[in-house]
């Protein structure tokens, strides 16, 4: 993995979405949390509570890791016909793929939002 770059120089929608950073000026500063954002970054002061990414990620998230974890659970089982315990895995694979998702997503989102400068629907006066 590549390290935050340390001009300021804004990162790429891949490095920011897989590395959690700031769109702005690329440190490693978006996340507070497993999945949840810092208040602002600490190194050029943007505002992240002022992006609003929604329910997107997440329902975006319920359609393809369902469907992979559907998918990989009939295979194994009309190819190994494991007993059933066996297929206790998706249960923490689930919750894997979900927060992994769910930050790239989020921070996909959140980059895209500040490099479209797209707000919220407000009147500009």
């Amino acid at each position: 993995m590549t390290t935050a770059p340390t001009t300021g120089a804004a990162p790429s929608l891949a490095a920011a979405s897989l590395q959690g950073l700031c769109p702005q000026c690329g440190a490693r500063t978006l996340f507070a949390g497993l999945a949840r954002f810092a208040s602002n970054c600490r190194r050029c002061d943007l505002d992240f509570q002022s992006c609003n990414v929604g329910d997107g990620p997440a329902a975006f998230l319920i359609l393809i890791v369902g469907a992979i974890l559907a998918v990989a659970a009939i295979m194994l089982d009309l190819s190994a016909s494991p007993s059933w315990w066996v297929h206790l895995i998706w249960v923490p694979a689930g919750a894997a793929l979900t927060l992994a998702g769910l930050r790239i997503g989020k921070a996909a989102l959140i980059y895209q939002e500040h490099n479209h400068r797209a707000r919220e629907g407000r009147r500009v006066k």
